[in-house]
Order: C-alpha cells, then structure tokens, then sequence
C-alpha cells in the first residue's frame, strides 16, 4: 500500500487544518509513493521506537506526538530529536504525527477519555472559529436541482448531524455577452433576463477546491457567478475538550478514585472539594489548563486534563475541581483509537501497537 493512501484516509478523519497553529502534524519524514508493509502506532516517536519498528519489519511509524515540533536547522545527531530522524531516513521509515487534530474532532482523543470515565451527553467544550466557509452562487432554474446535489455530493451542506442543507431564494440575473460569447441561453451583444436561483451552501474550509470543481462542472454558464464567505461560526463538533455527565452524581473523592481507576493513572494531582458532588465533567487529552475557564463556564464540577502549574490551580477559585493525572496518562489509549481507526479502513493491513511504555516520567512512592 501506498504510504499517500494511509495518510490521505487519516486525514479524512482528522483533516490538518483542524490542528492547532503551534502544532507540527502530518508527514513528517517519508516519500508519500513509498510502498508500506507495516506499521507500528505509538503515543511518542522515540529512539526506541524507530528500533522496534526496525525489529519488527515496520517502514511507518504513526505517533499522536510530532517528533519534529520545533524547526530543525541542523541534522547531525547532537540530539534525541534529530537521532530519531536520521535514523528514520536510514532505514528508510516513514514518520507520520496526527496530535491536535486529532485532539480537536469530536470522536478523537477527548471523546476516548469520555468512554472511559462513562461520560454521556458529550459535547466539545471550546468550538473552533474559522472552519466553515459559505458558496452562495445563481443558476439557471431548471439547471439547478442538479447543481445542488453536485454541490452536495462533493462535501456542501453539512451542518452537524444534519447533510444537504441550502437557501435557495428565486430572482432572476442579466447578462449581455460579447461577439467572443458563446451564451448557453441568450444572444450575444443582447441583454438577457433570465429567472435564476440564488443558492447558498456551507462547507468545511478543506473541501473547497472539491465544492468549486463541482460547482465548474455543472454550472451551465461559462462565466459562473459565485461568492465565497468566511464564517466565524463556531464548529460544534470541533475544537478543544470535551464535556459530558456521569451516570450519577459522586461524592469528589469518589470520583478522582474513579478517575484514578479508570485512566489508570499513578497519581492524581488535585485542588480542594468544593462542597457539592460530582455530575458534570470536563475533559482534555494532554496539557489543558488553557480551558479551565471554559470547563467553569460550561457548569463543569470537575476538569480532568493534565499539565496544572502550581499557581494556576489557584484559579480553580472554589468553583470546579481540577484533577491533574499527567500527561501521557491522559493520553495513553490514543494508540489504541488509532488502531482501531485505521484497521476499521484497512482490514488485512498489517499494524501493530507498541510494546513500549514512552513515558518519560517515572514516580518516585
């Protein structure tokens, strides 16, 4: 298999412009017509990592952790980052990172961390801006059924659990051609009146040339007229965390030893009880104190993320608990989603879990 097919399919699932502004996902090191013959998935991309790919016949590498997250000016070994790299390209593996992207759909790493507490009701806790883009364009009546489900078919006019979606208002459009015209209804060098549907459509940012092909191929004029809109509408099903409701309500030590148990995690670092029990919850896979604002806006009791510094648990101010259980205990059943992603596309692919625990923080009881 083609290493292009493997990575166009996960970024169908976790498109790249849905990653965050400092992030580094994609294909980091690999020739996209490179041929696969197995893969090995991992939270982190590692010197270990590369060597148990190379023992076990694996020529990709798929972690959640960019191992290139800052720019890279020279290649010579000096460290562990630019180590993993060379010896990558040695042995001619392909490494590939799909993180805040990933982090950001609604069935991606926060959704994962919902299961495991039990949560229900979920929804994403801070919606992204800016991914949603409006076509609004004018067709001929009798053209324009087939437009629409042109325009459908190619990825306009979904909004949430809801698919072909559009406004459609009638008015009518003038046009006068010149002697280089060759008009599909009309003379040249005569103004035309023509009855036209004004049709409007949302679409996700990233499907844009694929929504604009499909508006060219079966708008019947030569010159089509269209308007393309940014939307600052909030994305409901992607952005940052999540939140959901446990089945009951707990008392709060209750719950972080539910938490503790379920996510498997050594320690839990928290803030006080805050004098009511435990019904809603926030989540967010790796460092999430950039969210605790929305968690307490969103009526959240608890926040369960990773990464507090001391004084930021102050913030917390009495109003939500915040359990802090590390960074890869957040994140550690990644790789099992992302197993279970790509074996769910690709049956008789041959893929495997590391049989390695990368994290490189130990505790000390």
């Amino acid at each position: 298999m083609k290493l292009a097919e493997i990575t166009s399919y996960l970024e169908t699932i976790a498109p790249l412009n849905y990653q965050e502004d400092y992030d580094n996902s994609g294909l980091i090191v690999g020739d996209p017509n490179m041929e696969i013959r197995a893969a090995l998935v991992a939270l982190d991309c590692i010197e270990s990592i590369v060597d148990e790919a190379i023992s076990t016949g694996c020529n990709l590498i798929i972690t959640h952790h960019p191992i290139v997250f800052k720019g890279l000016k020279k290649l010579n070994g000096k460290t562990y980052v630019e180590r993993v790299v060379l010896k990558a390209i040695k042995n001619n593996i392909a490494l590939y990172a799909i993180h805040t992207n990933l982090d950001n759909i609604h069935t991606g790493v926060n959704a994962r961390i919902c299961e495991r507490l039990g949560l229900s009701g979920t929804k994403v806790l801070a919606p992204k801006t800016g991914l949603l883009k409006k076509l609004v364009t004018y067709c001929p009546q009798a053209q324009a059924e087939q437009l629409r489900s042109a325009l459908f078919y190619a990825g306009a006019g979904n909004i949430g659990n809801y698919s072909e979606c559009s406004f459609n208002a009638d008015g009518f459009g003038t046009f006068k051609g010149n002697e280089d015209t060759d008009p599909f209804v009309g003379e040249k060098g005569i103004r035309h009146r023509e009855p036209e549907v004004r049709i409007e459509v949302v679409f996700h940012a990233q499907s844009e040339r694929k929504v604009l092909i499909a508006l060219f191929e079966n708008h019947p004029y030569e010159e089509v007229a269209y308007d393309i809109y940014k939307l600052e509408n909030k994305h409901q099903l992607i952005g940052s965390g999540m939140v959901g409701w446990l089945g009951y309500d707990m008392d709060g030590y209750d719950f972080l030893h539910l938490v503790k148990d379920r996510m498997q995690a050594r320690v839990v670092r928290h803030t006080d009880m805050i004098g009511k029990r435990i019904k809603k919850v926030a989540v967010c896979g790796g460092s999430g104190s950039f969210l605790l604002k929305d968690a307490i806006a969103a009526g959240a009791d608890a926040f369960v993320t990773a990464d507090f510094k001391y004084h930021e648990f102050f913030d917390a101010d009495e109003k939500i608990i915040i359990a802090d259980i590390g960074h890869f205990e957040t994140e550690q059943f990644t790789s099992n989603l992302l197993l279970e992603i790509i074996q769910k596309k690709f049956t008789n692919f041959a893929i495997r879990l590391t049989e390695q625990n990368t994290n490189p923080i130990n505790y000390l009881f």
